[in-house]
């Protein structure tokens, strides 16, 4: 052996510290944060988190999802605007046009198929409005930005009256059924499961729905920049939203068991009133399939309520990659 040479465990010592030393050397994969903003009536979002589907469908690829609540549609596009959550639950069609108004970045990533019978305008039992013409000078609860704001503006345009014709009272869900319950105000729009659980729960007629006025498209959305960095995430997501649509139109019973106690311990037949007028068709969303989505926009605008006009095409859409039979 040359004096120059190396026992034959010496070198395997120093290959293994060697090897050793490019492993620490070397960083880890950097973790994927999915924080997804939801509302407690996030209908598919909720059965996903309460089965943990997501942390299913994520592990072993290094994606950490977490959960953050909203009372609302506004304050959660807010924060993904700023980035403080990646995806956004379903929200109202109305609610990305006030988002777009402030100019936030969004990206559009699915869609529930329209449910014109998941909102209404509704009166008290006694109540002597019995047309929409009758809600001139009325006070009139509803949320501001939610699809129910729309509803409200389509059936008094319908009436041939303006927004200013009536005296708006901008009240959460929450608030708005106390103030109607109350006899605070004369009429209040509301979507479901709120709808159903008024309907059931108190004495109320039904001025009118949203049919022939509003279609009540349901959209999921992100940050442009996430849907351009992340798509096989989004990709994930989409397939797991359409599998809850599917299983919860079968299984209606059951759904309503599970998101009963999610949303406020509400009866499993309030529940399933309520998912029966929503249609959980989850699908793609096309930029010329926005039509309803600018006449929105040109509506509030009008009606004086987004400081600017809003282009409803002028955003990013992703779309999941095609699969058999579409």
């Amino acid at each position: 052996m040359s004096r120059h040479s190396l026992p034959r465990r010496a070198l395997l010592g120093i290959g293994l510290s060697l090897g050793l030393f490019a492993a620490l050397a070397t960083p880890a994969q950097a973790e994927t944060a999915l924080r997804i903003g939801y509302q407690k009536s996030s209908t598919l979002i909720s059965l996903l988190k309460s089965q943990g589907t997501l942390e299913k469908a994520f592990a072993g690829q290094d994606i950490k999802v977490s959960w953050h609540e909203f009372a609302s549609g506004q304050p959660l596009l807010e924060a993904l605007n700023v980035g403080n959550v990646d995806l956004s639950a379903d929200v109202a069609d109305t609610v990305p046009v006030f988002a777009q108004a402030a100019g936030a970045q969004l990206a559009y990533f699915a869609q529930e198929a329209p449910s014109p019978a998941a909102q209404a305008i509704l009166v008290r039992e006694d109540s002597p409005l019995r047309s929409l013409g009758e809600l001139k000078g009325k006070k009139v609860a509803v949320t501001k930005a939610a699809g129910s704001h729309y509803l409200l503006i389509a059936a008094l345009a319908k009436a041939g009256l303006k927004f200013s014709d009536i005296q708006p009272a901008y009240l959460t869900p929450a608030d708005g059924r106390a103030a109607f319950e109350n006899g605070k105000v004369d009429a209040w729009v509301t979507w479901e499961p709120f709808l159903s659980a008024a309907q059931r729960q108190l004495p109320t007629r039904t001025l009118a729905d949203s049919a022939g006025l509003a279609s009540y498209q349901r959209y999921y959305l992100t940050s442009s920049a996430f849907a351009k960095a992340h798509p096989q995430v989004l990709e994930t997501v989409y397939a797991e939203l359409v599998k809850a649509g599917d299983w919860l139109r079968a299984h209606p019973a059951e759904a309503a068991r599970i998101l009963g106690p999610l949303w406020g311990n509400l009866d499993p037949a309030i529940v399933e009133q309520a998912n029966a007028r929503r249609s959980y068709r989850v699908g793609p969303v096309r930029h010329d399939g926005l039509g309803e989505q600018q006449k929105i926009a040109d509506a509030f605008f009008d009606e004086g309520l987004l400081p600017r006009r809003v282009d409803a095409t002028d955003v990013a859409v992703w779309q999941p990659e095609p699969r058999d039979g579409q």
